[in-house]
């Protein structure tokens, strides 16, 4: 097996980068509706993030926003005339019909595929599903254009297949791969691939009752099939209704992994013992477990401070970092699980860099949310699209690019000005020969 790391596709921040708070269950999104934001700060945290996993040795990459606002999804349910005028109709009749058309949750790549490398799929090609994110309207728009990105940067069929998004209907709800988790002694090694849902059609009842669950168990059946999985390397598991109640709406808000690690909240899963059972087993020894209890910090905090929504990446020594958001340094409760943790040396995290990306915790996604993780050997990687690849170069391209084009604050008010409209889609079309990316967006076809 060829030497394998992990790539990480952040999520570029678009510039309508705003405060909705249209989706339910996401707490950090709907305290803060209504806000102004802050687009070009948001965009310029988030290539911070970027240059610092590229400065520790971890791949990065880069996928680009969605154009926003997709105002042809206005015109497919009615409403017609001049985009000035469609956008003031749009608002009379329902105001967060103009809210989620112009919404920049794309950042979140997390929430983009699910991804499984060759060394878990039946043709050793890496497999990548775009979600279909019905859950939501302002994030079922996403998909079109997810899926003929990751066609244009993943195009090398003989690496690669980009398949379909599952059906369009709430029994194959697909929210990507923040309700994945995939673990392996080493990267490259064959893997046990998780997949966390919160709704099985089989048993209703044992679902949340306060928010809604938004991955089903079809989803997550139908994404293994599809990748060719080993079944007998691949985990189902549901999310605990309380964690879902609590603000928990996609499983990284309470857990993640890295290689044979597992850092999760005790609260997080209906079956927690069976489930490790299970992974350890194919796995082949114990994981490293670094569990967090209620007597360590609540689901509150949990919530509050997205500790889980981190990134453990392993760097090229073999130890591991946490890539942690500000707002768990600040909870002192859950900073002093942080420094347990990492003097803990039964463990291999032995060091944590804590992160301002608040401009997407105050829309509910943490450093985890912004990436999606791609793990290549060699050849895969030199197979992709090596324009999204980031460099010193282009990350100052990039900046300019951001520092030229974004507001510095978006209001409610602001997503009725047209011309925002042209200026959005200027600054995409020139983002795209930055990226060399020709075509991505449909007003370029």
């Amino acid at each position: 097996m060829p030497l394998a790391q992990e790539t990480n596709f952040d999520g570029l921040i678009g510039p309508t980068h705003n405060y909705a708070g249209l989706s339910p269950g996401n707490v950090a999104s709907a305290n803060n509706a209504g806000g102004t934001s802050k687009p070009k700060a948001a965009a310029l945290q988030g290539l911070s993030k970027m240059k610092t996993l590229m400065d520790l040795g971890i791949p990065q990459g880069v996928l680009p926003p969605q154009h926003r606002p997709d105002l042809d999804a206005l015109r497919r349910i009615g409403f017609s005339g001049a985009d000035e005028q469609v956008l003031k109709d749009a608002h009379e009749a329902d105001p967060t019909l103009v809210a989620a058309i112009w919404s920049a949750s794309s950042m979140w790549a997390a929430n983009a595929a699910t991804v499984s490398p060759s060394a878990d799929t039946n043709d050793n090609r890496v497999h990548l599903t775009p979600a279909n994110l019905i859950s939501n309207y302002h994030r079922s728009l996403e998909h079109p254009t997810t899926t003929r990105m990751l066609r244009m940067i993943f195009k090398d069929e003989s690496h690669f297949q980009v398949h379909d998004p599952l059906p369009d209907q709430m029994r194959f709800a697909d929210e990507g791969a923040a309700n994945h988790i995939r673990f392996a002694n080493k990267h490259g090694d064959p893997g046990i691939e998780m997949f966390v849902y919160g709704f099985d059609r089989d048993d209703p009842a044992g679902g949340a009752r306060k928010f809604p669950s938004r991955q089903t168990r079809s989803a997550c059946e139908a994404i293994s099939r599809m990748h060719g999985l080993d079944q007998s390397r691949t985990v189902y598991t549901r999310q605990h209704p309380d964690a879902i109640d609590a603000g928990v709406f996609h499983n990284d808000v309470i857990a993640t992994g890295n290689e044979d690690v597992f850092l999760y909240h005790e609260q997080a899963f209906a079956t927690s013992r069976s489930m490790i059972t299970d992974i350890a087993g194919p796995l082949g020894h114990e994981l490293t477990l670094i569990e967090a209890h209620n007597t360590d910090f609540s689901l509150n905090d949990a919530v509050t401070s997205y500790l889980f929504n981190s990134q453990i990446v392993t760097i090229p020594d073999g130890s591991m970092t946490l890539i942690a958001p500000l707002e768990s340094q600040e909870n002192p409760r859950v900073d002093a699980f942080v420094q347990s943790m990492i003097q803990d040396k039964a463990n291999p995290i032995n060091s944590v860099h804590y992160l301002d990306v608040r401009e997407s915790m105050r829309n509910g996604g943490g450093p985890a949310c912004l990436r999606l993780r791609v793990v290549m050997d060699v050849k895969e990687k030199q197979a992709v699209h090596q324009g999204v690849l980031l460099t010193d170069s282009l990350l100052s391209s990039l900046t300019n690019w951001v520092e030229t084009h974004y507001p510095e604050e978006l209001s409610a008010h602001d997503l009725l000005d047209h011309m925002l409209v042209r200026s959005n889609t200027d600054a995409l079309d020139e983002l795209t020969r930055i990226l060399d990316l020709p075509g991505l967006y449909s007003f370029q076809r």
